[in-house]
């Protein structure tokens, strides 16, 4: 992959809505287009649901496989200069390589060289996963045995590994609004998490600083965001907890990216509240209940913060949604 390739391209593919019988010619056309190298098993039913990124650098695959042999040639153009990390968000797979095979499960990540020849990693039943593919050279300075690396697997409690699963998945939905400045930034944070996961130098962990705090920051905003609605009484104690960290740490990591964890869980509670107050299937609640069920105890409170942060009360925001809704 170019250093410099400077546009940002991304692609997204199910085999949701394929009838079978025209599953394995999509997934030939997209193995043909050096897109995703996938065959399907014997006896399997395929299932794909994945996004890719080509980032300056780095390519990022990540979604659902199952029932399919991913494949890599050492005839691939770069190949035999390309490192490709995997790992297993949920599942078991294995990866096989100069008659050698060895197995990752949930949480594992295992990394291959293209130096050493062609592999496949095969996954009979789904598995949830996010794939990076690499420069060696790229990522050899800081990281430790590179020049020697056969297949080797990253345990589950390796913390940078955890940072790195989280991040990729902050990004995938990210991919239709990403500049060329932030996909480079985005993909300095990926060889550094994917350095420090394989064994960084003490030069290397000190460099890669930046992109612990904005990996950590993209995981805890993750959190956040999942956990709003199950709990009004969100607070950073607990989430610092969570993510085994101190709440001043929680706080200094929101400062630096130019907010507080206060305004942070405010603004969410309110976009949730807005998206619910433009969906039709919500168009039978209250904006109080509505209010209520995003967490918001005063009902006041929420009217006032909600019009300064829109522009417009609920009930315009509502009400403009169904006209929108009876013109369309």
């Amino acid at each position: 992959m170019p250093e410099a390739e400077a546009t940002v391209r991304s692609f997204r593919f199910a085999t949701d809505d394929l009838p079978e019988p025209q599953r394995d010619l999509a997934l030939r056309g997209l193995r043909e287009r050096g897109l995703l190298p996938v065959e399907p098993l014997p006896g399997r039913v395929a299932h794909v649901d994945i996004t890719k990124q080509f980032l300056p650098g780095i390519g990022v695959l990540c979604g659902t496989l199952a029932g399919l042999r991913q494949e890599a040639s050492p005839h691939q153009r770069d190949s035999g200069a390309e490192l490709f990390f995997a790992v297993n968000l949920s599942g078991r797979s294995a990866a096989l390589q100069r008659q050698r095979e060895i197995s990752f499960k949930d949480g594992e990540a295992v990394l291959l060289s293209g130096a050493n020849g062609g592999f496949s990693v095969v996954r009979p039943t789904p598995v949830r996963f996010v794939g990076l593919r690499m420069s060696q050279k790229r990522l050899a300075p800081f990281s430790r045995g590179l020049d020697d690396s056969g297949m080797r697997v990253i345990p589950a409690n390796t913390a940078p590994l955890r940072l790195l699963a989280s991040y990729v998945g902050a990004i995938a939905n990210m991919a239709g609004s990403m500049s060329t400045e932030m996909s480079g930034v985005i993909a300095a944070h990926l060889h550094d998490l994917v350095a420090l996961s394989l064994g960084s130098t003490p030069d290397a962990v000190a460099a890669a600083a930046g992109s612990l705090r904005a990996a950590r920051l993209q995981a805890i905003k993750r959190d956040v965001a999942a956990r709003l609605l199950e709990d009004p009484d969100l607070t950073v104690a607990a989430i610092a907890a969570r993510h085994q960290v101190t709440p001043r740490y929680v706080h200094k990591l929101f400062e630096r990216d130019g907010m507080t964890f206060t305004r942070f869980v405010l603004e969410e509670r309110l976009d949730h509240a807005c998206r619910r107050l433009r969906n039709p299937q919500f168009s039978a609640r209250s904006i109080s209940s509505i209010a209520y069920d995003v967490g918001f105890g005063d009902l006041s409170y929420f009217n006032r913060v909600f019009r300064r942060r829109y522009g417009a009360t609920p009930s315009d925001i509502r009400q403009l949604a169904q006209l929108n809704g009876s013109l369309g």
